[in-house]
């Protein structure tokens, strides 16, 4: 039996390092986007409608008036929490993809940009601390979805090889436990990445701007400029979008790694 167990531990092990060149479909699986087959499509629209009666309940909740009572809070937390979902239009059929969907489609469009397609732009922008930040958040969301995938298939594959052992039936609970709070840490860290990437428009935008050489906006042209510059960034030819080339720029230029070089 602890031979079993053992080995069972390791192939766990094993799994979560090949999951790795893996990452982005791993997580896109427990967001939920399983409209390529008829059978995940309809268990998809079945949770979603659950999450549009969690996202209902909880905007009713947040319509209280807060107050210092236990109903008045109960309204202040449901508000926290519906500012954690996207709307109900929009909403995917786990909590995972909710709360990146959440910063995909939020992020930049309180400004007039695209999120989805200017985030890899303005993401070559931010200042090193917020680099390192964003990696260490993103490093937590791959690590807690690749142990949920790996507790998830140690729990299932290990009701055969223990079906004959009465002590160790407890192993496959015990790993479909972890896989759920694997899931519950990887939402979590969601939650946290999608912040961030609200905090890098407020921070980065103008960055964005500089970076391709736009001229920067007055407060009342700022939502137009910016819904020109995403139109451009879809290849869309945008006329009155003038280019900047001249003046001292104050900004920094950071690769990738969030290396900074003073201009």
């Amino acid at each position: 039996m602890v031979s079993t167990l053992l080995m069972l531990t390791a192939c766990a092990s094993l799994l979560a390092l090949l999951l790795r060149p893996f990452q982005v479909r791993a997580v896109r699986v427990l967001e939920g986007y399983w409209d390529r087959w008829p059978t995940t499509a309809r268990v998809a629209g079945v949770l979603t409608e659950i999450q549009r009666r969690k996202w209902e309940a909880l905007r009713r909740q947040a319509g209280k008036v807060p107050a210092d009572t236990a109903e008045g809070r109960v309204g202040a937390d449901a508000q926290r929490r519906l500012a954690l979902r996207p709307p109900a239009g929009v909403l995917l059929p786990t909590a995972l993809g909710n709360a990146l969907r959440s910063g995909e489609i939020s992020a930049g469009e309180r400004y007039g940009l695209t999120t989805l397609t200017s985030w890899p732009r303005i993401f070559m922008q931010v200042s090193p601390r917020m680099s390192q930040t964003l990696g260490v958040t993103r490093d937590g969301l791959d690590a807690a979805v690749n142990l949920c995938w790996s507790f998830l298939a140690t729990g299932l594959l290990s009701v055969v090889p223990l079906r004959d052992e009465p002590g160790a039936r407890w192993f496959p609970a015990v790993m479909l436990a972890a896989a759920a709070v694997a899931y519950k840490g990887a939402v979590i860290a969601a939650q946290a990445y999608s912040g961030l990437m609200r905090v890098v428009y407020d921070l980065h935008r103008f960055d964005l701007l500089d970076a391709l050489h736009h001229r920067l906006p007055t407060k009342e042209e700022e939502r137009e400029v910016f819904e020109q510059v995403s139109d451009t960034l879809v290849g869309e030819w945008v006329a009155d979008l003038a280019y900047d080339h001249h003046g001292v720029r104050n900004s920094h230029v950071h690769d990738a790694d969030g290396a900074a070089d003073a201009q």
